[in-house]
């Protein structure tokens, strides 16, 4: 595998050939040393459940924002555009002060789940800018608004509206009128593997001069009070550099220049260590604690180590910045190479530090240059590089041992009995210290097991090997249950997530070139645990009609689908259309596999057999209603009797996508192995309404493996392309328009369900995401991979009408070349120059501070397609890069193409 060259720099050609190396073995970094330092800390580490110890399980109380900058966090670390080396031992990040915020700005504000009107939600305004896989380039962008930050505003003005109302937003306080705030860019350029520079520049964008303190802060994460060490590692005052004590660490400095109006900074040192003062009423643990540095700038007092040393360390700048100027500080994080004499840098007094950065954004240009597509316009190319450098920047160190967590360090008194006896207690096997690809580094700052599948799908086009290292880490024995479950995620690791690690890890071989046998491999046997798993716990009754609870649909039904009344049992379109889907990718795995080793023939056997049972129950589920040519969920009562829930929702689309075009050198192997299928075939072949499930086309013979008859098809399609149903000009609603008058569940006046195309209106699931009438992305992606499978097995003879009752007529790859340009059209502008992302916020549409700054949010609204819930959810919303790198009518999305004859997918 490539790697950088000699002098650090980044190729194209590393660029399609993965930039860093990963493996799937303890130490990721091993065969790459430039992974050493990266964007590792979360934005928020405080109001999370590896943070909390309490009894009750109340993440967001016991460790609140308040407590955030006075109480030494536990498991992970946060800041604003954070770094850290991959250990996660030594952390940089940026500290503002406006002289006016009663508080340093060391961390992003945002309200927790029961404080916003709409769950937890940050409230500030930053941007990833940039980003190199290897993090040999980052930049971050952040306003700070030059009046006191409102944060009391902001909790009491959330807390007086109800879920019916709109959020107040921080542009709503009026604190960036008169453009009254700072643009505060930093970029960081590595020289090396060990040698990071950083370029922090201050602009004021207000209308007169103003005053702000910049502090670049190091500290170490405190690891030594939790385990009785002694050895406590230090940092240190030499000349210009804060110097790094530490086993593995020690030799680094943080060095740094005047700033450009010559500002020279002070140095300023405190311990890493809980305010067990201010917090606790209990006698102080060091005179200088976490928030000493925050004491002593905001209130003068006497909290910072005049020793010049300590675990935390700032340089403080204190500029006086005109109207419309720009300060621009440096600083570089590096280790000399032992010579037996003080260091001599020269990093200040040449050019060496502009030709580092002029370099890596000539890399950048380069990498993704060669990466788009040669036609790309310079929208699609700012959504691109925006949208990955959102994937790069929430790459995050995850340390997380359960088993220290539930029982309590030693060195530490024991937790409190719910603690120990609550939340993922049947989890004590997961051990993580692992770089994971986060969903969102403020209100997701944990890994989530169905979005971090969608993420290596973008991650496969900048970094194949890691993009492999997270399909297969979750699958590693210090994640996967010993019964076979995959954790969801932290809040609840056994809740149930929709099977979609086989289909990510088919297309993130294929973007990989199709050569890669071995990683499916991998993957393979340890799928074939999960897969078991799903049918003994989640098809107990053996009818091949699955469960699952919510399926990471959150609040789509008009009822808790997790938590159901006593002796009722629920039978799910989605469920059992995810374990067919889940069947049919295994299948592909299968067949691709047995190419290489016969063995693999009876596992091809057993895939094509679980899929006809699969399909052979749900011809005679009744889940499917012909009246409506949909498909619903049943609830089953004790004696048998079944309601149904007659609902338009992606419940209900989830059997659409169950679509695998296979060519006949597979088919014809796939019915020869299994008598079962074939005689299935035979059974539903001329003259069945199931013929169309094989055909010759092109002169080539295909078999579709589909849990739909043509007609189906044509219904389920007919309804999900309705303007006035799924189909906004923004893609797909999660709950059809249909519903803007209520549903109710008959016979439980409780279960109502309406058309919500922005915020939540409901509690259920913590009220902060919403499938109940808004555009995601992650099951729009996957519509448009199926509507290419049927595609290629149909050929252009099958047309639709698109939009339905449009008379106009479209084939099924012109529909999802359509559905694909919706979707990336939520960032281009209009015909007036508005961006429907960014709603109705005029600033953010018309004022060039503000409008090339890119947010790609965790849902969109179902009508305008303005963004919705977590703003920086650039995990799964990142699929927008590869709509735009492999646009859907490109050979690579296509089964048995001649660009990929290995055939998957």
């Amino acid at each position: 595998m490539s790697k950088h060259a000699s002098d650090g720099r980044t190729t194209a050609e590393h660029a399609r050939l993965a930039e860093a190396t990963g493996r799937a073995e303890d130490d990721l970094f091993a065969a790459n040393p430039w992974y050493e330092w990266g964007p590792y800390l979360s934005e928020r580490a405080w109001g999370t459940v590896r943070e909390d110890y309490s009894d009750s399980g109340d993440a967001w109380e016991y460790f609140p924002h308040d407590h955030a900058r006075s109480r030494a966090y536990r498991w992970n670390e946060d800041g604003m555009a954070g770094l850290s080396d991959i250990h996660h031992d030594l952390c940089l990040a940026l500290t503002l002060w406006n002289g006016a915020d009663p508080i340093l700005k060391e961390r992003m504000f945002g309200l927790t789940g029961p404080q916003g009107n709409h769950g937890e939600d940050a409230k500030e305004y930053w941007w990833y800018l940039e980003g190199l896989p290897s993090h040999a380039l980052l930049q971050w962008r952040y306003h700070y608004p030059q009046a006191e930050f409102p944060y009391q505003q902001l909790v009491d003005e959330n807390a007086r509206r109800g879920r019916g109302d709109f959020e107040f937003e921080l542009l709503d306080t009026g604190v960036f009128d008169d453009g009254r705030f700072w643009v505060v860019d930093v970029t960081y350029a590595k020289a090396g593997p060990t040698e990071v520079l950083a370029r922090i520049t201050v602009r004021n964008h207000g209308p007169e001069e103003a005053d702000i303190d910049v502090l670049p802060t190091a500290w170490f994460r405190n690891t030594w009070r939790s385990s009785g060490s002694a050895e406590i590692p230090g940092l240190s005052l030499d000349g210009d550099a804060v110097v790094v004590d530490h086993p593995r660490l020690r030799g680094y400095r943080l060095e740094a220049a005047p700033a450009s109006d010559g500002t020279r900074p002070e140095p300023l040192f405190c311990d890493n260590e809980t305010n067990t003062a201010r917090l606790f009423g209990a006698a102080p643990i060091s005179p200088f604690p976490k928030d000493g540095i925050n004491d002593h700038i905001v209130a003068g007092a006497d909290t910072v180590n005049p020793d010049l040393r300590g675990t935390k360390a700032a340089w403080r700048y204190h500029l006086t910045v005109a109207a419309g100027e720009t300060v621009e500080l440096r600083l570089r994080l590096w280790r000399p190479e032992p010579t037996g004499s003080a260091p001599q840098s020269t990093i200040w007094s040449t050019t060496a530090f502009d030709n580092v950065l002029a370099r890596r954004h000539a890399d950048a240009d380069e990498f993704y240059r060669t990466l788009a597509p040669s036609d790309i316009d310079p929208e699609r190319m700012r959504i691109l590089r925006q949208s990955c450098a959102g994937l790069i920047w929430s790459k995050q160190m995850y340390p997380y041992r359960m088993t220290t967590w539930l029982d309590g360090d030693p060195a530490e008194p024991a937790p409190p009995p719910g603690h120990r006896s609550g939340r993922n207690t049947g989890w004590r096997h997961l051990d993580s210290f692992d770089l994971l690809a986060m969903p969102d580094p403020w209100e997701y700052p944990w890994f989530a097991a169905w979005d971090l599948a969608f993420h290596t799908v973008p991650w496969a086009h900048l970094d194949p090997a890691f993009a492999k290292y997270q399909l297969i880490v979750l699958l590693k024995e210090w994640f996967l249950h010993p019964n076979g479950a995959l954790p969801a995620y932290e809040w609840s690791f056994d809740d149930v997530n929709p099977p979609v690690h086989a289909l990510a890890a088919l297309r993130v071989f294929l973007i990989d070139g199709g050569e890669d046998v071995e990683f499916l491999e991998r993957v393979f046997q340890k799928l074939l645990l999960n897969f078991t798993w799903w049918l003994n716990r989640q098809d107990p009754d053996g009818n091949n009609l699955i469960g699952g609870g919510f399926l990471g649909l959150d609040n789509i039904s008009p009822l808790d689908r997790s938590h159901l009344p006593p002796g009722v049992r629920l039978e799910q379109a989605d469920g059992t259309g995810w374990l067919a889907y889940y069947s049919a990718a295994m299948l592909v795995l299968a067949l691709t596999l047995a190419d290489d080793n016969d063995v693999y023939e009876d596992m091809v056997v057993k895939f094509l057999e679980q899929f006809a049972l699969i399909t052979a129950a749900l011809d005679e589920s009744g889940l499917y209603d012909p009246n409506d040519g949909f498909f619903y969920d049943r609830l089953v009562d004790a004696g048998g009797n079944a309601t149904p829930i007659r609902v338009q929702t992606l419940v209900g689309v989830i059997p659409v996508l169950v679509a695998v075009s296979v060519p006949e050198r597979n088919s014809e192997r796939a019915q020869r192995l299994s008598k079962r299928f074939a005689r299935m075939v035979r059974a539903k072949g001329t003259g069945s309404d199931q013929s169309w499930r094989v055909r010759t086309a092109d002169t080539e013979r295909r078999l579709l493996l589909s849990l739909l008859t043509e007609q189906q098809l044509r219904t389920v399609l007919a309804t999900l392309f309705d303007e006035d149903a799924f189909l906004s000009p923004h893609g797909l609603r999660s709950l059809s328009k249909q519903f803007e008058s209520p549903y109710t569940l008959p016979g439980t006046p409780d279960a109502v369900i309406d058309y919500q195309p922005a915020e939540s209106r409901t509690s259920m699931y913590g009220g902060n995401s919403n499938w109940r009438g808004p555009v995601w992305f992650p099951v729009n992606y996957l519509v448009i991979r199926a509507l290419l499978q049927y595609a290629q097995f149909f050929g252009d003879d099958f047309t639709i009408d698109y939009p339905t009752g449009s008379g106009r007529r479209l084939t099924l790859r012109q529909v999802a070349d359509d559905l694909a340009d919706r979707l990336v059209g939520i960032w281009l502008p209009d015909a007036e120059g508005n961006r429907p992302v960014n709603g109705g916020e005029k600033l953010l549409q018309t004022d060039p501070a503000w409008k090339y700054n890119h947010l790609f949010y965790e849902y969109f609204h179902g009508d305008n397609g303005a963004g919705l819930g977590a703003s920086h959810q650039t995990g799964w919303t990142a699929l927008v890069a590869d709509l735009i790198l492999d646009p859907p009518g490109r050979s690579a999305w296509i089964v048995g193409s001649d660009a990929n004859p290995a055939d998957p997918w």
